[in-house]
């Protein structure tokens, strides 16, 4: 047997239902704030990621999954969705369309990382994408979609942590007086962290290693360094939040993974995963779209690991996906009803109504444990006698009670 490849994972038919659930309940939700389907190409050019996420960042110097095509193009599995969508709203147009832009997707992303509770090595995501605003309300509506989103599957019990790392002057004296304080500590930092000392200071705060945070514990808080407008920014999502019921901590030492979040960033916690317990993060992204070759254009959005959020909906009770069932399961006796079950399932099909039977030329007994297997509501048995009036006993499962049936009506009584 070949084996299935490390850090991914089969999805079964007996599962597929609570991927259903939470898939559809991201079309919803997205569908109530105005946000569109968009859907990217599962790899791009290499140069778009490490233009785009950040050369210093881990996906980009470890994760990601990238190789050369038949013409000797460097081509990367797409390790995040953000980037491509940039990459779609440049090359498509949409920034001459009316805005904003406001566009989500369900994709698969790869990263070659060590795999981990609710993180595989081909993941999937639900994202959503917000172009052209700077305002405040642009970075609340957001966070306001992931909040009804996680709420609306069944998740309460989560902390919200939002912080703003500042634009490009204000982060300039940050990161100076970030290296002035751990530059004392270096020496006792993760090479990593040494590296990035630096080419970009700021990513050492992202750092999981214990030793460099307990360092960086300590470190001067970013959201001292503000400048007026950037503190103006902060002040107003943080008003907008409070004003739509939303509750929030801000928390300076978030920083987020990727180079390219400017302000307003944020996470959505649970403590039902262990030590990595993010189940939803985003922030603004302001120079993304002129960083791969567009103009200059606002953005803000978030990403979602839809294993991580049914893992915590499993651990917490929370799912309330059932899985589906059968409307009807026809039991043929003997071999006139075996021919004749087929057709009588392609009319209650055509009806709309779940319809099972046998293809394995079991007993009629052994029919009868499959449709309980099936979770069958109701259960007919066929054989000559019935074939010859034309009706059946129609078994409702739950109340055991029987009654007869015509064929003919068998859909519109499972509908009833």
């Amino acid at each position: 047997m070949i084996p299935i490849p490390k850090g991914t994972k089969d999805m079964l038919p007996q599962d597929a239902y609570k991927w259903h659930y939470v898939e559809s309940k991201a079309r919803e939700v997205a569908s109530l704030f105005g946000f569109r389907e968009i859907r990217t190409p599962m790899f791009e050019h290499t140069e778009l990621f490490t233009r785009g996420v950040g050369e210093t960042t881990d996906i980009v110097t470890k994760e990601m999954y990238t190789f050369l095509d038949k013409g000797g193009r460097s081509m990367t599995l797409r390790p995040e969705g953000t980037a491509g969508v940039a990459r779609a709203f440049i090359e498509n147009g949409l920034a001459q369309q009316t805005l904003p832009m406001k566009a989500y997707y369900l994709a698969s992303v790869f990263r070659y990382e060590r795999p981990q509770n609710g993180r595989l090595r081909e993941h999937h995501q639900f994202g959503v994408e917000l172009y052209g605003s700077e305002s405040p309300s642009a970075d609340a509506e957001v966070i306001a979609l992931a909040d009804a989103f996680l709420r609306s599957v069944g998740l309460s019990s989560l902390t919200l942590n939002i912080n703003s790392i500042g634009c490009r002057e204000c982060r300039a004296k940050y990161n100076a007086a970030l290296k002035e304080y751990i530059g004392a500590n270096l020496a006792g930092m993760c090479a990593q962290c040494r590296d990035r000392f630096d080419r970009n200071p700021l990513r050492i705060l992202d750092c999981k290693e214990e030793k460099c945070r307990v360092i960086t514990a300590g470190a001067p808080k970013i959201t001292d360094f503000l400048c007026e407008d950037c503190r103006a920014h902060f002040e107003g999502v943080q008003k907008q939040l409070s004003r739509q019921g939303i509750a929030f901590s801000v928390n300076p030492s978030i920083v987020r993974g990727l180079d390219y979040y400017t302000r307003t960033v944020f996470e959505f916690v649970s403590e039902d995963i262990g030590a990595q317990g993010t189940v939803c993060g985003g922030g603004r992204y302001n120079h993304l779209v002129e960083e791969v070759g567009g103009k200059p254009t606002p953005a803000v959005g978030f990403g979602l690991g839809l294993e991580r959020l049914i893992m915590v909906l499993e651990n917490t009770d929370a799912l309330k996906a059932q899985p589906e069932r059968t409307d009807v399961y026809l039991a043929a006796l003997g071999d006139r009803a075996a021919e004749y079950v087929p057709v009588l399932a392609a009319s209650l099909r055509a009806e709309g109504v779940k319809t099972e039977f046998d293809l394995m030329g079991r007993g009629l007994k052994a029919q009868m444990k499959y449709a309980d297997k099936c979770d069958a509501r109701f259960t007919v048995v066929i054989g000559d006698n019935e074939l010859d009036r034309g009706a059946a006993a129609l078994k409702d499962m739950a109340s055991g009670e029987s009654a007869e049936c015509a064929f003919r009506d068998i859909a519109a009584k499972v509908k009833a």
